[in-house]
């Protein structure tokens, strides 16, 4: 936004820039930010467990979807999450993130004001961000391009190919190269 003439397009997937991404899912980080404390930290920070990082890979995820990710992925995650600090890491990014929520407005209108061409690609079953979310990027970027599919948060270790395809063709200047689906 400090140098809007650099950014010639943007790609979107699951990015949350809008107060219609969070669902009550979010109510516990919420009132951490307008209350940091000691509880009000705990309650926003059930996510740092082996289960609360498989939970955010596999959440709300349809179980045939969800069988495409393997468990290696979380495993790992969870494991590069204990060694030391990186849970100090975490708090420290959640908390930051509220700074990046105070934003949502000025970015809104940047969109909004500089009208770039873009592309997005969604997962339906996000468990961080609403789909509503979605709507709030188009009425921003009313000629964005959007595809939602049915995947996920992280939506690239299910469906990476036909989104590098919609991504590509929208890099490359054209119409996406594949329907979401990784049909022409």
């Amino acid at each position: 936004m400090q140098q809007p003439d650099a950014v010639p397009g943007l790609i979107v997937q699951n990015a949350n820039a809008h107060r219609s991404g969070f669902g009550p899912q979010w109510d516990d980080t919420l009132a951490y930010w307008a209350n940091p404390n000691p509880e009000t930290e705990a309650a926003s920070l059930t996510f740092l467990s082996c289960e609360g990082v498989r939970a955010q890979y596999a959440s709300g995820v349809p179980a045939e979807i969800a069988a495409r990710i393997s468990p290696d992925v979380w495993e790992e995650d969870w494991r590069v999450m204990q060694f030391p600090r990186r849970m100090e890491t975490q708090r420290a990014l959640l908390l930051d993130y509220g700074r990046y929520v105070e934003r949502f407005d000025e970015i809104a209108k940047y969109l909004a004001d500089r009208k770039l061409p873009a592309v997005m690609v969604w997962g339906r079953h996000d468990a961080f961000f609403d789909i509503d979310e979605t709507l709030s990027w188009m009425r921003d970027l009313p000629r964005m391009e959007a595809h939602i599919v049915d995947g996920g948060h992280f939506l690239l270790e299910t469906h990476a190919r036909p989104a590098a395809r919609i991504f590509a063709g929208f890099v490359a200047g054209g119409a996406s190269a594949a329907d979401a689906s990784g049909t022409k």
